[in-house]
């Protein structure tokens, strides 16, 4: 009875710990910009690459 309890302890404070950190990082901005990494691929990129050929 005494390891279900610990358990329980346990996951609630792991779970305020991820919490904690998903506030953070939204409070620290990772979340603003949705949109931009979606199309990241269509952009051109001036690489080596291009200077190879």
């Amino acid at each position: 009875m005494k390891v279900i309890f610990l358990l329980i302890i346990l996951s609630i404070l792991i779970a305020i710990g991820f919490l904690l950190a998903f506030l953070w990082a939204v409070d620290s901005g990772q979340y603003e910009d949705d949109y931009t990494p979606s199309i990241r691929m269509l952009f051109e990129e001036s690489t080596d690459k291009k200077k190879r050929k």
